[in-house]
């Protein structure tokens, strides 16, 4: 069994990815401040709701469970096209930098793998020079990083946008090697409902609230963040 740490969890996809996967795993611990992802964690995950460890800004990592895997999907609105992109550097005081809080993680627990997952801006010209810095500081604490830009579409999910993954191994005996990739065979028909109940749709008035709150939907929607 895998013990696993996720940070930023959301409603954690990574625990049902490993589930999808049959891998078995404990989730000692998950770290999420967002109370609507918390109740979506929560309802997924009911036997884990009392290791929410909150904002990981406050955590003790000493006071933490060991674990073998920490994911660490930082946020992503300080990079990502459709932000104002004011980026992610150490004590920036932005929410893409708290990227940095995960390494005192890593430098008390070390666990043996860490992934992370993020929008491909992570890389760009404008950013990479702080994901460069990252993977030295993970060098230095004897991790080997693998990274690449993955889109869900060539690997057999209907979805364009493309993510970098990292994942990192401390002190690997071999290489790690990314997926290769597979036929796209589903649309996104594919996954929906024949029939959904009307209480799920928006109203006009709810659209509109919407836009007015989003000014960016129309111009990046569909756009490679």
């Amino acid at each position: 069994m895998i013990r696993i740490f996720t940070t930023f969890s959301g409603y954690d996809s990574q625990c049902l990815a490993l589930k999808k996967a049959g891998i078995d795993f404990e989730l000692v611990g998950w770290s999420e401040i967002d109370k609507t992802a918390i109740e979506a964690h929560n309802l997924i995950f009911p036997e884990y709701a009392e290791r929410n460890y909150g904002d990981i800004r406050n955590i003790d990592w000493n006071n933490v469970p060991d674990f073998d895997f920490l994911t660490y999907s930082s946020p992503c609105q300080d990079i990502s096209l459709s932000g104002h992109r004011r980026g992610l550097e150490i004590g920036s005081g932005t929410r893409s930098s708290l990227l940095w809080e995960c390494q005192k993680a890593i430098e008390i627990k070390r666990p043996k793998y860490l992934m992370l997952e993020n929008v491909k801006m992570l890389v760009s010209k404008k950013f990479y020079k702080d994901f460069e810095r990252w993977l030295s500081i993970l060098n230095d604490y004897g991790y080997k990083s693998y990274w690449k830009v993955m889109r869900g579409s060539d690997y057999g999910i209907p979805q364009a946008r493309d993510r970098v993954f990292a994942v990192s191994i401390l002190n690997p005996k071999k290489e790690f090697e990314f997926q290769p990739k597979v036929k796209l065979e589903k649309s996104m028909e594919d996954y929906m409902e024949k029939k959904v109940s009307e209480e799920y749709y928006f109203t006009d008035e709810e659209i509109k609230h919407y836009i007015n709150d989003n000014p960016h939907f129309y111009k990046f929607a569909g756009d490679q963040e």
